[in-house]
């Protein structure tokens, strides 16, 4: 019997497919990252066992715990899509794939020298968070911080620069997205288009039809595949 995260994800994966051929776009250019915070070890195997990889944490000491478990299971992936705060990019630097929230000079180079001090395999894909909305409740450098943050991590041996990455702010209704990813799609065409930035990280639950349709590469999808969790902060 096929288990309610297996069939979850095989809904949002034809969702997403769908959502691809609604605009023209070839579905292999979006990728779903599975936001697990706050979920279960087992629930996890679960998405696993039906085939994604990818898997989307907010906190460090969480994503830490989880890697240690899961540590068997070689091509599973983690991002972090949470706030890093310096002092923690040690813990981060040798267990993740991407860290798709960097936000200031300092904090791509605390995470580029412990990268290189971690002994890793190869750089660390990094993509820079930017508040398009400047909700001052936001984490993400301002549009105007953009240029010289992502010539910094480009300076870091031990980073990889791939993209950009936003949150909307908070709304029921999908098409409210719709300006702030067009301003996220507008930054990167400025800063050397997909060329230098070939990775969008937009778009969740509420409003992936909409992503899809600005470019997105990446959705954040947690509730559509987990379910809701016990908790009052919105989920992805």
């Amino acid at each position: 019997m096929t288990s309610t995260v297996a069939s979850r994800l095989d809904r949002e994966r034809e969702r997403l497919r769908a959502a691809a051929r609604a605009c023209g776009r070839d579905e292999h250019e979006i990728k779903l990252l599975a936001v697990s915070k706050q979920q279960s070890v087992s629930a996890i195997l679960e998405a696993y066992a039906a085939g994604q990889r990818d898997f989307g944490e907010n906190y460090v000491q969480e994503l830490r715990q989880k890697a240690t478990e899961l540590e068997h299971l070689r091509d599973l992936r983690w991002h972090l899509i949470g706030h890093l705060q310096t002092n923690k990019a040690k813990v981060v630097a040798g267990l993740a794939s991407s860290v798709q929230t960097i936000d200031s000079i300092r904090l791509c180079q605390e995470l580029g020298r412990r990268r290189l001090a971690a002994g890793a395999e190869g750089p660390l894909d990094a993509l820079v968070e930017v508040n398009v909305s400047g909700e001052t409740s936001k984490s993400g450098c301002a549009p105007g911080e953009l240029r010289e943050v992502c010539a910094a991590v480009e300076a870091q041996p031990g980073l990889r620069l791939r993209g950009l990455f936003t949150v909307p702010p908070a709304s029921e209704d999908p098409n409210a997205a719709r300006p702030h990813f067009e301003a996220l799609v507008r930054l990167r065409r400025e800063l050397g288009g997909d060329a230098r930035l070939p990775e969008l990280s937009m778009g969740m639950s509420g409003d992936l039809e909409v992503a899809v349709a600005c470019g997105s590469t990446w959705v954040r999808l947690g509730t559509a595949i987990f379910g809701h969790r016990s908790t009052s902060e919105r989920a992805p």
